[in-house]
């Protein structure tokens, strides 16, 4: 059974005052604008030791448990708004993984090391117009000319990406068979040929900018590769399941404040005589799904004492995914009908949570990917 220190303690106090302060008052003008001053809002978590938790402390990191990332990751989302929780967990858990595990000493001073003090902004680029969940079919193109490697091609949904000043690219760098094509390279956005082609209007996680990237000539050197030149599909699928590990513990600290925020307002609303929340079926109904959600919570919390003791974390991160992600969007229902008409009002947090909810199932692999994924890990599929 996972036991929080007083350490962890103190850090979810240091955390949810940060995100009370520092985010929730903002989350409308964010959510107005399209994004979120993230230079900003990064050096003042990095004046915490808040943005390399688990990182070596040779490049800023705290060296901390994993435990510390799973408090992060729920204050974050507990706060909310989401796109914000997304950007930072962008920042912290999914453009920076294998740069810490896999990089060379000079990529890690030059761009993790920045990234930890809150000086940069990164992102991911995966996802292609003809490429989403199947990174085998990537068409972006890094060809090698001398010491550099030469890119073509256009990658979408970069979040962080009209912000970032370098991303993660995973990119095709042969014409070899099977997974041993692909490469992982860091790509400064101020790289002559590196645009944002667009700024992506989404329907939810409003507060944070994503992006269409177009590469045309892009030239870095072949020593901005992570790792080993071939083996970027193996270290961004690792990356995957620190994405996907995150995203379902932001998705409980949110789902926990959706359900406390709507039963405080059945309290105080009267039906028929008497507050809604004393209506059976509305008691009902948010018992149950406070239930399933105690069960994911400890079901994350399972998953990282599995990560901490180093064993493959496959399984948990890609069922953590899926039903915390399920359960996510129908909360955000039930949410929204038992405000009733003033729930779908776009002056009321129920909406903007209705919207954000669905890319829970869509982001680091969609609800059916991890249903292929477990069925093959389950046997149920060749």
């Amino acid at each position: 059974m996972v036991v929080f220190t007083a350490e962890h303690t103190a850090l979810r106090r240091l955390v949810r005052d940060f995100a009370e302060r520092e985010i929730g008052p903002y989350a409308e003008e964010w959510e107005a604008k399209g994004s979120f001053p993230a230079h900003e809002l990064f050096r003042k978590m990095a004046g915490l030791d808040l943005l390399g938790l688990e990182y070596d402390p040779a490049y800023g990191g705290q060296g901390a448990d994993h435990l510390c990332t799973v408090i992060l990751h729920e204050e974050l989302g507990r706060v909310g708004p989401a796109g914000v929780a997304l950007g930072i967990g962008i920042q912290t858990d999914m453009a920076t993984p294998s740069l810490h595990h896999f990089g060379s000493e000079d990529l890690k001073q030059r761009y993790l090391a920045p990234a930890i003090r809150g000086e940069a902004v990164c992102a991911v680029a995966v996802t292609e117009p003809d490429a989403g969940s199947d990174v085998t079919a990537l068409r972006t193109r890094a060809t090698r000319d001398g010491d550099d490697w030469v890119i073509n091609g256009t990658k979408l949904y970069v979040t962080n990406g009209t912000q970032a000043d370098w991303v993660c690219l995973l990119a095709r760098t042969s014409d070899e068979p099977g997974h041993g094509s692909l490469s992982q390279i860091i790509v400064p956005t101020d790289t002559p040929g590196c645009h944002v082609q667009r700024t992506l209007d989404k329907l939810g996680m409003r507060s944070s900018d994503t992006a269409e990237l177009t590469f045309t000539d892009v030239r870095v050197p072949i020593g901005n590769t992570i790792g080993e030149v071939g083996l970027g599909f193996y270290q961004q699928a690792s990356q995957f399941q620190n994405e996907r590990l995150v995203m379902s513990y932001a998705a409980v600290g949110s789902m926990e404040t959706a359900l406390t925020r709507t039963a405080d307002h059945l309290k105080t609303r009267e039906v028929f005589g008497k507050p809604l929340i004393d209506h059976q079926h509305v008691a009902f109904t948010l018992a149950e799904l406070g239930a399933r959600l105690d069960v994911l919570r400890h079901y994350n919390y399972a998953a990282a004492e599995a990560y901490v003791r180093g064993e493959d974390v496959s399984r948990f991160a890609t069922v953590g995914k899926l039903e915390t992600a399920r359960l996510a969007r129908e909360i955000a229902a039930v949410c929204l009908q038992f405000h009733g008409a003033m729930g779908y009002m776009e002056e009321m947090w129920t909406a903007r949570y209705f919207r954000d909810s669905p890319v829970w199932s869509i982001g680091g692999g969609a609800d059916e990917v991890m249903l292929y994924v477990l069925s093959r890990l389950d046997g149920y599929h060749t």
